[in-house]
C-alpha cells in the first residue's frame, strides 16, 4: 500500500467516528453521503494502519471492538479540536477569530501611536490575544519568533514580506532659550561648536551619526549629553541642555506648540522609512492578517502635524 497522506488519515478518522455511532456500515454510509464500499475501504485501511480490528462485522450489525471503543474516544477529541481550529482560522466573522499574535515594534513609536490603536482593536476582536515586544534592538532571533514587526530605518531582509507604510522625518531642534543663549547656527560646523545631544545605537553600542542633506554624516565628538534612551534625549533637549536631531514622532508636538524650534531646516536628511513586515512562512492566519491590516491602516494615517 502506498503512503497515506495526513488528509486521508483525517478523513478515515471522520468516517470511523460516524461508523462507531451507527448500527452498521450501511447506516454510516447514508449519514456520510458516500457509498458503503467507501466506508468499508476506509475502515479496512485504518485497521491496516493501526494493526488492530476496530469492528466485528456481521451481515446485519457491526459491533465495535474494545480497541475500537478506545480509538473512538481518542478520535472524537482530536476531530473536535481540528474542526474548531479550522473554523476559527477560516471564519469571516471577526468576533470569532481567535488566537495569539506576536508583535515586535520600536519602543517610542509603538508605545505612543501603535499601542492605543491595538488596545482599541482588541475591544472589537475579543478572541485575539497580543504579545507585544517593545525594543529598538534588531534581534533576528526574536524577530523570527514574531508574527509581525514594525521597524524604522532601512529594510533589506529578504526573509520577510515588508511594506513601507510611512516615513520618519529628522529635525534639528533646540529650545528658544538655547537659541537666545548660543545664537542661531547657520552651518553644521557652527552647530557642532554649540552644546548638542547624542543617542547611542543599542545595536552597536556606538553613538548614532547625525545625518544631513548636503553634508556627509557626522559622528559627534563632544556632546553635552549622551544616552541610550530616546525619551531621555528628548528631555535633555527640552531642558535646553543642547540641540538634538530627533525623529518627528518624538518632537512634532513640541515643534507645534513652540517649545522646540527647528534649526538648519535645509539640512534635514532624507526621511527614514517606517516598515511593517511579517515572515515568509506559508499562509497567513486570519488573526495575523487582521492585526497586520489594522497596523498598516494606523501607520498610513499617522499624521503628526
Amino acid at each position: 500500500m502506498g503512503e497515506i497522506n495526513m488528509q486521508n488519515k483525517l478523513e478515515m478518522l471522520r468516517i470511523f467516528k460516524v461508523v462507531a455511532e451507527s448500527a452498521n456500515f450501511k447506516e454510516a454510509s447514508v449519514r456520510l453521503g458516500v457509498s458503503p464500499q467507501s466506508v468499508t475501504r476506509a475502515i479496512k485501511e485504518l485497521e491496516d494502519i493501526l494493526g488492530e480490528p476496530l469492528f466485528y462485522r456481521s451481515t446485519r450489525n457491526t459491533t465495535i471492538t474494545e480497541f475500537g471503543k478506545q480509538m473512538a474516544l481518542k478520535s472524537e477529541s482530536v476531530i473536535d479540536q481540528i474542526d474548531a481550529l479550522l473554523q476559527r482560522t477560516t471564519s469571516p466573522n471577526p468576533l470569532r477569530v481567535e488566537g495569539l499574535v506576536k508583535i515586535t515594534m520600536t519602543s517610542l513609536l509603538g508605545r505612543r501611536y501603535l499601542l492605543p490603536a491595538l488596545t482599541d482593536f482588541l475591544k472589537d476582536h475579543p478572541g485575539i490575544k497580543l504579545d507585544l515586544r517593545f525594543s529598538d534592538l534588531i534581534d533576528n532571533v526574536v524577530a523570527d519568533q514574531m508574527d509581525i514587526g514594525v521597524r524604522i530605518g532601512f529594510f533589506n531582509n529578504n526573509r520577510n514580506v515588508a511594506r513601507r507604510v510611512n516615513e520618519m522625518k529628522l529635525h534639528i531642534v533646540g529650545t528658544p532659550e538655547l537659541i537666545a543663549k548660543t545664537g542661531l547656527p547657520n552651518t553644521v560646523d557652527e552647530l557642532f561648536k554649540m552644546p548638542y545631544t547624542n543617542l547611542i545605537d543599542l545595536n552597536t553600542g556606538r553613538t548614532w551619526p547625525w545625518s544631513f542633506a548636503n553634508t556627509s554624516n557626522s559622528f559627534s565628538t563632544a556632546p553635552a549629553f549622551v544616552t541610550d534612551d530616546p525619551e531621555a534625549e528628548l528631555a535633555a533637549v527640552l531642558a535646553g541642555i543642547g540641540y538634538g536631531q530627533l525623529g518627528d514622532f518624538l518632537c512634532a508636538e513640541y515643534i507645534n506648540n513652540g517649545k522646540l524650534v527647528t534649526v538648519l531646516p535645509d539640512q534635514s536628511p532624507t526621511p527614514w522609512g517606517i516598515y511593517i513586515y511579517r515572515p515568509q512562512r506559508g499562509p497567513v492566519a486570519e488573526r495575523v492578517r487582521l492585526v497586520f491590516d489594522h497596523l498598516v491602516k494606523t501607520l498610513n494615517n499617522l499624521n503628526l502635524y
